[in-house]
This record gives C-alpha cells, sequence and structure tokens, in this order.
C-alpha cells in the first residue's frame, strides 16, 4: 500500500478513536456520577490518550490498547463470568478495533510486523479465548422425566368431560384449557417424518395501514393468533377481519367462509385487529331450533355472530338474524374502545363473554362486567358487575352497566361437573394510577373468579396482584388438572399462570390453595407511589412451585450491541426508579417494570399433560418503563385536547402503549418497551424460554432457550445471524400422548417439536410468516395431524401472512389447498 494511503487508514483510526473515546468518557463520567461503573471513564481516557501517544510514538499506543483490553477482559470476567452475552456486549467492540490495529498499514513504526503488533495480537488472542470459552456455557436447566412418568396413562383426567380423542373443539381442546392431545401417533422416535400435508391460505391478510404496532399515526396491529378447532371432520377458524370459515380436516379444502362486513367505523379505530378462535356449540335436542350445530365468533365491531356450522349461514334464531351487539347495557362506547379478541366460553345453554377495554384511556370507560346470552335465543340471561347491587343480575333493556370495572378479554376456561366458568380478570382502568379506583374494584381486579355457568353466581375469587399499577392482569384463563392430595385423594385443580411468571394451584371447588401449594405473602417497595394513590405493602407467592420470574434486574444486567449502546441502557438504569419488582410507578421519573405488561407468560397461558401431571410453560422476558407526568400542564398547553368522556375521544388519543392520556386522572403515562437508541433490548438474553415443571414434585423437570435471532435485529430490521439467545414469543405450547410438545410462538417463524422427556428440539420446520398462535393437533382418517396459523404478529414484527398449515408423518410436502 502506498505510504499516502497508509497515512490516511492511520488518519481514520485515529478519528474513530477519539469519537470513540469521547463518548465512552463522557457518558462514563455521568454514569459514575450517578454511581454505576468506572470502567467506561477509564476506557474512553484511555482510548484518548492512545490517540495522543500514536502521533509520536506508535508502538507504546499499540501497548497501551493491549493493556486496555486485558483490563476490559478481567473485568467483563468479574462482573459476569462465563456468560457468553454478557462477554460480547463487553469484549467484541474492543477486540474488533484490536483486530483493525492488527492491519499492517495502521501505527507503523517501520519494524517488523510481529514487533510493532505482538502485545496487541497477545490481548486479541487472550480476549478472543475467553470469548470462545464462555461459548460452551450452557442457559439451560437440563433434566428427563422419569420412564414411568413417561408412560403415565389412565389417570383420573375429569375436566376433560368425554371430548372425543381426535377431536380439538375448545380453544384449549377442552373448556379445562389442558391443550393436551391424547392423540399418540406421532412420536419422539418419528417426529423426524413429519411432513406438510397441507396448507391453505384463509385470503384475509393485511390491508394498508395495518400491521404496525399501534399508535395515532402508526395504523393497527394485524395479527393472526387463530387456534383453529376441529369437530367431526371439520375445522372452524376465524380471520383478523372476523370472517369465519370451515375447511377440511383432512385435505384444507375451504367448505365455507362467511364474512360478516364488520363496519369499516370501527376497524379504522380498533388498535388490534385478531381473533384468536371460535366456539362450537351442539344446542341440546329438547330445544326446538333449525340451528343446532353452531359457530360462534367474535366480530371486530362489537358483535358476536352465530353461524350454522354445516352451511356457514347465520342462525336466524339467534339475536337479530345471527347477531347480537355486545355494545348494549354497556352506555356510551366510543369507537375502538370495546372489542372482543378471544371466543367465548359456551356452555350449559350459555354464552359467555367479556372483551376487551381500550387500556389507558380513561378512568370513565365502558363497563368490564361478564355477560352470558342464551346459547339459542342470544337474549340476555345474566351479568356479573362487580358495581352493581346484586352484583349478579338481568339487566333491562335501557339499563348500564357499572362503567370502568374490571374486564376479563382472555380465554375462559370451565369445568362443566362443577358448572363453573373461571373469568381471569384485568384492571379497573387505568392500568398505572389507581387513585379513584373502587372498593369493588380492588377487590376483584387482577383475580381468577368462578361464576355459576347457568346463573353468573360469583362462587369464589382469588388474586394474584393486589392493587394492580402495573397491568399485570391475568391474560388467560386457569388450566384444569387432577392432582394426587395428601391423603390419596384425587383433588380437582386448576393451575392460574400470570404475566409475572407465577403459578398459582388452587382446589377448583373452593379457589383456596391445595394443600402443599401453600401462598404467601411477601412486602414489596412502596417509596415513590404517586401522592393521590397508594399501593399495597405486600404481594402473593405461591412458594411452593417453581417460578419464571426473572431476578430483579441489576446494571450489570444491561445489554446491547456494542459498549456504546450498552454504556448508555447502564446510565438509564442508574436515571430510572427502581427496586425490584412491584416498584410503583413514579411521577416524573422513569420507573423500570420487570417482568412487565406484556408478561413472562402472557394470553397463552399454559399446557397441562393430564396424564404425565407435567406442566409446560414458555416464557418471554422484556423490561419496560414508565413516567407518569401531571396531565395539567399538556391540557394546558393545548398539546393534549380534553375530554369528558362524552362523544368520541380526541383525534390526538394515545395508543394502546406509549403515550396513555389518562382522562379523568391527575396525570398521564407513557410507557414503552425498554430499547436502546439501536432498538435492542437493555436486558440481555436469555429472552426466551420453555420450562417443564412437575406438579407432583414441584421441581422444573428441565428449561430451554427457545428461538435464535434469524429474523429480529439491531433497529427491527428482519436478518441477523441465528444466534441461540431465546426469543421473544407470543403464542402457547401444546402436548401429546405420544410425548412431543410443539411450539411456533418465537419471533424466528420456525414450527418446533420437542422431546417431552428432555426438553431437546427434535424437528422443526421454517414457516412462510410468524406463527404467533398456539398449536393445535387432531385424528382423522387414522392419522393424526399438527396445525400451526402462520400469519405473523404487527406487535412483535414478524412477517405478515394468512397461512393454515397441517403436518403429518406421511404429509406431501409443499402441497396447497386453497
Amino acid at each position: 500500500m502506498q505510504e499516502s494511503n497508509k497515512g490516511l487508514v492511520s488518519i481514520i483510526t485515529s478519528a474513530l478513536l477519539t469519537l470513540i473515546g469521547l463518548f465512552l468518557f463522557l457518558g462514563g463520567a455521568e454514569l459514575l456520577f450517578l454511581g454505576g461503573s468506572w470502567f467506561y471513564i477509564l476506557a474512553g481516557g484511555v482510548l484518548l490518550a492512545i490517540v495522543f501517544s500514536s502521533f509520536k510514538n506508535p508502538k507504546l499506543a499499540a501497548r497501551l490498547y493491549a493493556a486496555l483490553l486485558l483490563v476490559a477482559t478481567v473485568w467483563s470476567l468479574f462482573e459476569v463470568g462465563f456468560n457468553i452475552w454478557g462477554l460480547e456486549v463487553r469484549l467484541l467492540t474492543l477486540i474488533g478495533l484490536g483486530v483493525w490495529l492488527l492491519l499492517p498499514w495502521v501505527w507503523r513504526t517501520g519494524a517488523s510486523w510481529l514487533t510493532d503488533k505482538r502485545e496487541v495480537l497477545g490481548a486479541v488472542a487472550v480476549s478472543s479465548l475467553v470469548v470462545l470459552a464462555s461459548c460452551f456455557s450452557s442457559y439451560s436447566i437440563n433434566g428427563s422425566l422419569p420412564a414411568d412418568r413417561m408412560n403415565a396413562q389412565g389417570q383420573s383426567d375429569q375436566a376433560s368431560n368425554g371430548e372425543p380423542d381426535g377431536d380439538w373443539s375448545a380453544y384449549g381442546r377442552t373448556v379445562g384449557g389442558d391443550r393436551y392431545s391424547p392423540v399418540g401417533q406421532i412420536t419422539p422416535a418419528n417426529v423426524t417424518h413429519l411432513k406438510r400435508a397441507w396448507m391453505t391460505r384463509t385470503g384475509d391478510v393485511q390491508q394498508a395501514g395495518e400491521g404496525t404496532v399501534a399508535g395515532p399515526d402508526q395504523g393497527h396491529e394485524f395479527n393472526l393468533e387463530l387456534t383453529p378447532i376441529k369437530v367431526g371432520d371439520t375445522l372452524y377458524m376465524c380471520t383478523p377481519h372476523s370472517w369465519v370459515m370451515a375447511v377440511d380436516a383432512a385435505t384444507g379444502k375451504i367448505k365455507w367462509k362467511f364474512d360478516p362486513k364488520p363496519n369499516t367505523a370501527d376497524l379504522d379505530k380498533n388498535v388490534y385487529l385478531a381473533c384468536r378462535g371460535v366456539s362450537y356449540y351442539h344446542i341440546p335436542d329438547e330445544i326446538q331450533t333449525s340451528c343446532r350445530n353452531r359457530i360462534y365468533s367474535p366480530v371486530a365491531d362489537v358483535r358476536m355472530v352465530a353461524v350454522n356450522a354445516e352451511t356457514g349461514k347465520p342462525c336466524d334464531d339467534f339475536g337479530d338474524h345471527g347477531f347480537i351487539s355486545l355494545r348494549q347495557y354497556l352506555g356510551h362506547v366510543p369507537l375502538g374502545f370495546h372489542f372482543v379478541t378471544s371466543p367465548p366460553m359456551v356452555a350449559k345453554n350459555r354464552v359467555i363473554t367479556g372483551g376487551w377495554i381500550f387500556d389507558n384511556q380513561a378512568n370513565f370507560e365502558p363497563s368490564g362486567a361478564i355477560r352470558a346470552f342464551n346459547a339459542t335465543t342470544g337474549e340476555i340471561e345474566w351479568v356479573w358487575d362487580a358495581g352493581h347491587t346484586p352484583e349478579t343480575w338481568k339487566p333491562g333493556p335501557d339499563d348500564v352497566l357499572t362503567r370502568d370495572t374490571p374486564n376479563a378479554w382472555g380465554v375462559y376456561t370451565a369445568d362443566l361437573n362443577l358448572g363453573l366458568v373461571y373469568i381471569p380478570t384485568g384492571n379497573s382502568p387505568p392500568d398505572n394510577w389507581g387513585g379513584s379506583r373502587r372498593p369493588f374494584d380492588d377487590a376483584t381486579s387482577s383475580a381468577t373468579i368462578a361464576l355459576d355457568i347457568e346463573t353468573g353466581e360469583r362462587r369464589w375469587t382469588y388474586q394474584t396482584v393486589h392493587h394492580d399499577l402495573w397491568d399485570m392482569d391475568i391474560p388467560s384463563g386457569p388450566s384444569m388438572v387432577d392432582l394426587p392430595g395428601p391423603n390419596g385423594e384425587t383433588i380437582p385443580a386448576l393451575v392460574q399462570s400470570t404475566k409475572r411468571g407465577e403459578f398459582f394451584v388452587l382446589d377448583r371447588r373452593t379457589g383456596q390453595p391445595v394443600p402443599g401449594y401453600p401462598v404467601e405473602e411477601k412486602p414489596v417497595p412502596t417509596a415513590g407511589i404517586a401522592p393521590d394513590d397508594r399501593v399495597s405493602p405486600t404481594q402473593p407467592y405461591p412458594t411452593a412451585m417453581p417460578s419464571l420470574t426473572p431476578p430483579d434486574l441489576k446494571e450489570t444486567d444491561m445489554w446491547g450491541a456494542t459498549l456504546l449502546d450498552q454504556m448508555i441502557c447502564r446510565i438509564e438504569y442508574r436515571q430510572s426508579a427502581y427496586e425490584g419488582q412491584f416498584t410503583p410507578p413514579h411521577v416524573g421519573k422513569t420507573t423500570i417494570v420487570y417482568p412487565a405488561f406484556y408478561g413472562v407468560v402472557d394470553w397463552q397461558g399454559i399446557t397441562i399433560d393430564p396424564q404425565r401431571k407435567i406442566l409446560l410453560a414458555n416464557a418471554s422476558y422484556l423490561p419496560f418503563r414508565i413516567r407518569l407526568e401531571k396531565r395539567s400542564t399538556l391540557e394546558n398547553s393545548g398539546t393534549l385536547p380534553k375530554w369528558d368522556g362524552k362523544g368520541e375521544e380526541p383525534a390526538a388519543k394515545g395508543d394502546a402503549l406509549s403515550v396513555s392520556p389518562d382522562y379523568g386522572t391527575p396525570y398521564i403515562a407513557y410507557t414503552n418497551p425498554w430499547l436502546n437508541p439501536l432498538q435492542i433490548p437493555c436486558k440481555g438474553p436469555v429472552w426466551g424460554t420453555l420450562t417443564a415443571i412437575d406438579l407432583v414434585t414441584k421441581k422444573i423437570v428441565w428449561q430451554h432457550p427457545v428461538g435464535t435471532t434469524r429474523d429480529t435485529g439491531p433497529f427491527r430490521t428482519h436478518n441477523n445471524l441465528p444466534l441461540p439467545t431465546g426469543m421473544y414469543n407470543i403464542g402457547g405450547n401444546i402436548v401429546t400422548k405420544g410425548g412431543v410438545v410443539f411450539m411456533g410462538a418465537t419471533a424466528d417463524d420456525y414450527l418446533r417439536a420437542f422431546d417431552l422427556s428432555t426438553g431437546k428440539v427434535i424437528w422443526r420446520d421454517r414457516l412462510p410468516a410468524g406463527g404467533q398462535a398456539t398449536p393445535m393437533s387432531y385424528e382423522i382418517g387414522g392419522k393424526q395431524y399438527v396445525l400451526i396459523a402462520a400469519g405473523g404478529h404487527g406487535g412483535l414484527g414478524t412477517r405478515s401472512g394468512d397461512y393454515i398449515i397441517a403436518y403429518t408423518l406421511d404429509g406431501a410436502q409443499g402441497s396447497n389447498a386453497q
């Protein structure tokens, strides 16, 4: 290389190190002032000294850099040990700069290359070996289920209620929500032969302005979170724009399709476009009807439709020619403030539903009351309204249910033998300030509530978070399981998962903790609460059950793509209010919330193998940050329009995430996932896991990271190295009699199969779009099928589509059925 070019390379090197050094020195000074690590100011100062030395003594500059790299290596090991993700973010930036300094054209004295570069070469080699050695560290809990437990069959499973083995007739296969298929054709020994049997496209694809994270100017999330059901020879499903469809279970051929044509004004205001599933019901034979077998499906314009399962035509004797309005009895419902994304619970001639109330808009939003309609006629049978006396009643045409009560938007589960439906409740809006909540709000929020299916009478309540200020609503109904009691008896139990990553094991008859599965109240942070709010001094913890709740964050947990953006996260950590889980939202100061409202375990709930007594849960880990600000400042300046709840909300309303106007309260809230300027999480991997828990021994059997970074890169790009970090996941898992666990959900667009005994991945298939849904399995024609909806998720940013894909052991790869 010519001397002029060599000089240019050295100048570029000096300029680059100067910029990095200044950034680290100034940021490091702020971090040190905040009580954080000393390393960054030291590194910045040394880099500036190296640049200064390079002009007169390049060899000294090289030695200084080598010393810095060795100090960084020791410091990194001290902070995180042989954690590959912790070492990578601390050392790869400096190793990369060291490799650059090894180029023969950088800072030469005229001696041999080895003489000039010996110290840097040695330091790069040492640091690289440390990083390489850390690659062999494990982030798994390895174990296996004993053979006698793997072979367990024929045990009591009262909640199944006689479901045919080959069907999947409810969202969780049974109304008990265990997500267990008693079909055992597919096993760990033959799962590698699993191939696509057919692939059908629904035809419902995202439109312009859809598919992005919801926001005032960003459109609407378009999410195919669907789990179809299977009854007889037919699959039934719904789509994000509320189409209802029937598909041949053996071939994937569409039998019929019904478009309820939701009102476009509602669609334009709904921040989520999703339908997780439909419900099937056979009207009892003693009731006269021309529409005996029905599919009930939510419609995005706040209606419910009942269609004939054979023809796809609306059932004329249900409501108004097949439709009922879910706005009735709610009073004024601004567009977009109420809709249903989950299938209703249909049992004992009741259609039971609640719905999603637009989070964090006001403290005078529509009621979250639970409503039960006659499954044949659509007439209201009862409502459970926490703010009414009596709380269970039958409203008249002009009655209005109590506004702003806790709502229940997830999938409900039930025990038909006990005649109980289990309701997972959220909060009285808004989520992050509870100063205006009433006693009945606090008593029924973030709780599992058992109601009589036929009468609506409340039988029991179990609360998992007191005075919830963190949006830790229960997003999914509990799963039923029969457990052995201390005296050899069988206890009908349920397991309630939570966004916190805790599992409450309750007697489903009484709502009390099952003996041997105690719950304790433990003290939590109380300082910093808004002056006009309060905080519970304790929260409930199920102490006998393993927890998926992450450890409290430390500064050393901060992460990024480079040492530079990691330092920004460390500064933000020190600037934020954080005393661990349940740190109250502060006014005027950012508060870290972890685990956060996206959940450790979200709306997918859990899976329970009722024969082997194994709980399976996939979890995600991503901190959020909240800041409360006094609303008067924004309203007085005209930045935020005023609103009293009459008419439609102002055009400058908030969205479901970043800006929460919280009308009627003294504050607004800013809430966002905690990402650094490169849009990379400030909390490092592992970001997603799959865990098996033994419900008898109450121990983790195994736990493994699940998913890679293949489709998630910096700045939310969709290309990256497939690093085995574990990945954020939306959607659940299922388990089969054959001992295979299936799960899509992860942001890297795969359907995976796991050996139930060990949790090891034993098969996978690349999906044409994001698989943010819970799979299902069924049998027809002597074959076991595994099916997943692959349509992507706007919030997670995965590829969008409209695919329904089924697999069998002798499937024909790539075949399609339109």
